[in-house]
């Protein structure tokens, strides 16, 4: 069998050869003569003609190849004499794997929405929009991984089920095995835990970066990538429940390492996408976002704003512009504020460091200042924030209190690492389909993930 990505990749090595090919049709056109079918096997967004002479095939033969079925055809590769494609083959002999009945099939050759898609996500790989997003998705998984192989990180797995809460959100997924119809109770009326298969409340991960810091503090430099979820009830185009985060944790990295490291394998990630998915991105401009391939070269040739975020404020204050949401010393920055940043006062992208201590994490290393914490986020045209981290606090001292100022309980384990040979050590976080969407120009974060998980949708 012949992928037709490789047929199109080097036609000059087949031209002239019988080959054989198998994949879904797409459309099908023709006469009482030649009919046409164009097939396409998932490789590569280009679809395969083949050419079916109605003097060696009755029409009778070809009733069931209709959109949607599938194929195996045999027959010679040639050079196309028609418009629209370099090379075609002839058919000489094909069987029918499955048919597609064409009063039934959702996905016949006229535009569908994308929300009319996301009803039927199980078949919306199938066509060419998302066919492009997830090549593109792989490529961009590929590249996380060698980028921090070959820069000596180790890959390191961190559990999905948890008893801790990494951000101190408390929007988690409970994990249990008691009978929720009939909840074992202490005497105070409160759920007892003990009767549960971990023995107390567990949930399912928002983050890994805690364990992850276990792991660079033993190995040096460690990333994770795996599935988090978070339960909150929210339905904007930015946020699903379950999504893939990229966590690496450096010991040794002071936060200006840090940067370094973000805006090099940002970079890297979307270089990689422009070199080996041109086809796809292409598509997605064409048909999408006119703007997509200048805004990822605009990302990968412009080196990155390193701004405080007092002097952050200070901009947005002067700026004259009437944002939605208030600007101030101490507020969390909303997405219109941190692309005003990006798009039109810089016009380049942004990593915003030095946040108020009160709105980041416990972890943050304090600066000598007392009031901000050396926060870095990475901010990209269109989409605002797309990573966030931090240098860690390594002062045992430093971190209890601020342990003992929130509250939270449980994380002598993780205390541990500051008590034992604590070192200055970094991390940051990517939430991995923010960066799908940035690159592949889609508007709606539940269209770049295969099976969307959102408040009231678990399909599939």
């Amino acid at each position: 069998m012949t992928r037709i990505r490789d047929i199109y990749a080097d036609p000059d090595k087949y031209i002239g050869q019988t080959i054989d090919v198998r994949g879904w049709v797409r459309t099908r056109r023709g006469n009482k003569h030649v009919q046409f079918v164009a097939l396409n096997d998932g490789s590569t967004i280009k679809n395969l003609q083949i050419v079916f002479d109605l003097g060696k095939f009755y029409e009778e033969m070809l009733k069931a190849v209709t959109t949607g079925s599938s194929l195996h055809v045999q027959g010679l590769l040639v050079a196309s004499q028609g418009k629209g494609q370099s090379v075609e083959i002839q058919a000489e002999e094909f069987e029918i794997y499955g048919e597609a009945n064409p009063e039934k099939y959702p996905l016949q050759k006229k535009g569908h929405s994308l929300e009319f898609l996301r009803e039927i996500a199980h078949l919306r790989p199938r066509t060419n929009t998302f066919g492009a997003v997830l090549r593109i998705r792989h490529a961009l998984a590929y590249a996380v991984h060698k980028f921090f192989n070959d820069k000596g990180f180790y890959y390191f797995h961190t559990p999905l089920i948890t008893a801790s809460d990494c951000e101190g959100a408390g929007a988690m997924f409970q994990v249990t095995t008691l009978n929720l119809d009939e909840l074992p109770l202490t005497e105070n009326g409160e759920v007892d835990y003990t009767n549960d298969f971990f023995g107390r409340q567990a949930a399912l991960t928002v983050s890994g970066q805690l364990e992850g810091e276990l792991g660079a503090t033993a190995l040096g430099c460690i990333y994770t990538f795996g599935p988090t979820f978070r339960a909150e009830n929210s339905n904007t185009p930015r946020h699903l429940s379950e999504f893939w985060m990229i966590e690496p944790e450096m010991a040794f990295y002071e936060i200006a390492d840090n940067m370094d490291l973000a805006e090099e394998f940002i970079k890297y990630c979307i270089n990689y996408a422009l070199e080996h998915c041109a086809d796809d991105i292409e598509f997605l401009s064409e048909h999408f976002d006119k703007e997509l391939v200048d805004r990822l070269k605009f990302v990968v040739n412009n080196d990155f704003v390193r701004l405080p975020y007092t002097e952050g404020v200070r901009i947005l204050e002067e700026s004259g512009r009437k944002f939605e949401f208030p600007v101030y010393w101490g507020v969390d920055l909303a997405s219109e504020h941190e692309r005003y940043l990006v798009e039109e006062h810089f016009k380049k992208p942004v990593i915003l460091t030095d946040y108020p201590k009160e709105i980041k994490a416990f972890y943050m290393k304090l600066n000598d200042d007392g009031k901000t914490v050396r926060a870095m986020d990475v901010l990209f045209p269109k989409i605002g924030e797309i990573i966030g981290g931090s240098q860690r606090e390594e002062s045992l001292e430093k971190l209890q209190a601020r342990v003992d100022e929130l509250g939270l309980e449980g994380m002598d384990w993780y205390l541990d690492t500051r008590r034992f040979g604590t070192v200055p050590h970094s991390g940051f976080g990517l939430g991995f389909e923010r960066l799908v969407l940035f690159v592949t120009g889609m508007q709606n974060i539940r269209d770049v993930i295969p099976f969307p998980r959102y408040p009231n949708n678990c399909e599939y």
